[in-house]
């Protein structure tokens, strides 16, 4: 089987990979489009130190074999987090925050940039038909960003600020600017920029202040920005992830009585929903041959992945 292994230090591609046999519970996933997030990026950077296994974890695939016989057939998107199913966690409805969970293609977990993948057959969720593979592979970002408006009220009369004009910045946006609240996008690309300007306004630099500022520019700089940016009392959401440490005055937060608030995955079911309703502006996704990573890896498309259709 053809994947893209990281050894701990590096990325390699293999052809000779063994065919992954579904546990009891799993099911088995034949890869049609998977993508790449900054995550994988920071993970070759020594992100996640102590994992070892194929990469990736934004995926469309067709079900193979199942616990579930009537996923067998259908395609699927997947979440990723598989908890214990015991602790208090799993059993408080925080699933994601188990503390052995398995995270597919980060923690414990073989990924989707293979032509197959095992995963927990209830994080599946069935795509329908008139969702091309192409558009479904966003579920799992547009998920992320619909966390934001589940942790915290977002009313149509605010003023938010999110840093960043990459891929999950462009998502986030959307969605905030789908409650009617006003949008500004801070980033540092004019080309990047223009693809918000539809929906949010834009900048390159702010000398204003918001209610809520969300983090998504996907480095150390991100949180050093919000802190210029919030309001006292007011709320900052933090989604970058990075290989790297932040500098914080904390005194500053106390003071200011600032809200910071972590945000990771987010709601598939809503995802799939919004993404049918065809209300989100997705850009066109560049695919590549696996074996074509590293150009995929160094490409400066706004949304890159690997098509594992071609033979």
């Amino acid at each position: 089987m053809k994947g893209l292994f990281f050894d701990g230090e590096k990325a390699v591609f293999k052809n000779d990979l063994p065919m992954p046999e579904p546990l009891p519970h799993e099911s088995l996933v034949c890869i049609s489009i998977a993508a790449i997030c900054n995550t994988d990026r920071e993970i070759m950077r020594g992100y996640k130190p102590d994992f070892k296994g194929v990469l990736g974890h934004e995926f469309v695939g067709v079900v193979e074999k199942s616990s579930d016989p009537e996923l067998v057939g259908k395609r699927v998107v997947g979440e990723l987090n598989e908890g214990c199913g015991e602790c208090i966690y799993c059993k408080t409805g925080r699933e994601r925050h188990c503390e052995s969970r398995k995270c597919i293609g980060i923690t414990q977990k073989n990924g989707c940039f293979a032509q197959y993948m095992t995963i927990a057959t209830r994080l599946l969720h069935v795509i329908p038909d008139s969702l091309t593979d192409e558009k479904a592979v966003f579920t799992e970002p547009l998920a992320a960003a619909l966390e934001i408006p589940d942790q915290i009220q977002i009313r149509p009369s605010e003023e938010v600020c999110v840093i960043g004009d990459g891929r999950l910045a462009f998502m986030i946006a959307q969605v905030l600017a789908l409650t009617g609240a006003e949008v500004t996008v801070l980033g540092k690309h004019e080309e990047k920029l223009s693809r918000f300007k539809s929906f949010a306004k834009t900048a390159t630099d702010c000398g204003r202040r918001f209610e809520i500022v969300i983090d998504a520019a996907g480095s150390p700089t991100g949180i050093e920005t919000a802190m210029k940016l919030v309001r006292s009392k007011g709320t900052i959401v933090l989604k970058s992830t990075y290989a790297g440490n932040a500098s914080v005055n904390l005194s500053q937060i106390v003071v200011n009585e600032v809200t910071v608030l972590g945000s990771r995955c987010g709601p598939f079911a809503p995802a799939v929903r919004l993404l049918s309703r065809g209300l989100l502006d997705l850009p066109q996704i560049e695919l590549h041959e696996l074996s074509e990573w590293q150009n995929a890896f160094e490409s400066r498309a706004f949304k890159v992945g690997f098509d594992m259709r071609l033979p």
